[in-house]
């Protein structure tokens, strides 16, 4: 199975038990505290999350795996190998106000696809071997506690900052389950290696990472440009400055992801057109543009109107700390757009009242 999985591009794969009762209270304290925000159906799930056999009845074990995702062309030159490799490459793009950053994941294919179309593949792989059986494969996609899996089957171990973390791949990857009807022998776990570290909590740029492996996802750039739906607090606007979608500081800071491994695969190499764009330039787009350039992409989940909010506060971002007049330009450009949302946040980064 191990060498299914790697034909088809996994960097690992594990079992887990189904009991994951230890981590229900965690869970619904977290849900009690509304850290979850406005991903209303992750409350509605509820226990759920924790019951695989309630998910899919039958299921007595959870084949999970991983999938690296730097891009192919991930490369650092040798200076910048000396003050910090890839993860420097990526800090220095906060440093240029007028460009705007999209997380590492999301520059390539919609993940979802990728890995259900092959977790697929693995699952076709195994009833050719051993006959028809129950299974559903999953992927970000349902009420399953991925990380809680994923660490219980040897993928690595939880980080203060939550994500999953492996010794020889950091924190760069994807995870993917199969529940399935058989009993397979778990994997064993590995043991934490965070120690006294806590460069994740001190760099998140809002502190969403309140304690180490709690976050509050209201306060999360990566929730708040992805899954929020409405205006962005205003204290929190200034604090996201040119992350237009998603944020990987905590994953840059954190020293296992020198280790991180660039993926076999070219469904998450750069998609021309998203790294190293020109705010204005990405706030000129029209709804038909933004849909032809994330075609197959995550993040046209957004929406074009989310997308303009998210860039409208970059702008504003970036108009306070260069003055520059192309992006007053830009910024005034919408300042009659026809979504509300949108002229709410032009209006603030003109502060316009």
């Amino acid at each position: 199975m191990r060498e299914w999985a790697r034909e088809l591009g996994f960097s690992q794969i594990g079992v887990a038990g189904v009991d994951l009762s230890a981590s229900e209270p965690g869970l619904m304290q977290w849900l009690a505290h509304g850290f979850h925000g406005d991903m209303h159906y992750m409350a509605a799930h509820g226990l759920k999350r924790a019951r695989p056999a309630e998910l899919v009845p039958g299921t007595v074990s959870v084949i999970t795996a991983r999938m690296d995702y730097l891009p192919r062309d991930t490369f650092t030159p040798a200076p910048m190998q000396a003050q910090g490799g890839w993860q420097a490459i990526e800090f220095a793009r906060l440093s240029r106000p007028q460009e705007g950053i999209v997380s590492v994941y999301a520059r390539g294919r919609d993940y979802h696809k990728v890995l259900r179309a092959r977790l697929q593949k693995l699952s076709d792989r195994i009833g050719e071997a051993v006959g028809p059986f129950g299974h559903r494969v999953f992927t970000d996609s349902a009420p399953v506690l991925e990380a809680e899996l994923a660490s219980r089957s040897g993928q690595g171990w939880r980080g203060k900052h939550t994500l999953v973390l492996n010794r020889e791949a950091g924190s760069m990857f994807f995870l993917g389950e199969i529940y399935v009807d058989m009993a397979l022998p778990p994997s064993e776990p590995v043991t934490a290696h965070c120690g006294s570290c806590s460069a994740c909590i001190d760099v998140c740029p809002t502190q969403a990472i309140i304690a180490p492996h709690r976050l509050d996802a209201r306060r999360c750039i990566s929730y708040l440009t992805i899954e929020h739906a409405g205006p962005i607090p205003l204290e929190l606007r200034p604090l996201m400055g040119n992350r237009i979608y998603g944020c990987d500081d905590c994953q840059l800071i954190c020293p296992w992801n020198k280790f991180a491994q660039v993926s076999r695969l070219p469904d998450f190499d750069e998609r021309k057109g998203l790294a190293g764009q020109q705010l204005v330039h990405l706030f000129a787009w029209d709804e038909p543009a933004f849909l032809h350039m994330t075609e197959g992409g995550p993040i046209r989940r957004i929406g074009h109107e989310r997308w303009l909010r998210n860039v409208a506060v970059a702008l504003g971002n970036a108009l306070r700390a260069t003055g520059d007049e192309a992006v007053r330009a830009a910024l005034l450009s919408r300042a009659q757009d026809a979504s509300a949302l949108v002229r709410e946040h032009v209006a603030w980064a003109l502060d316009i009242e």
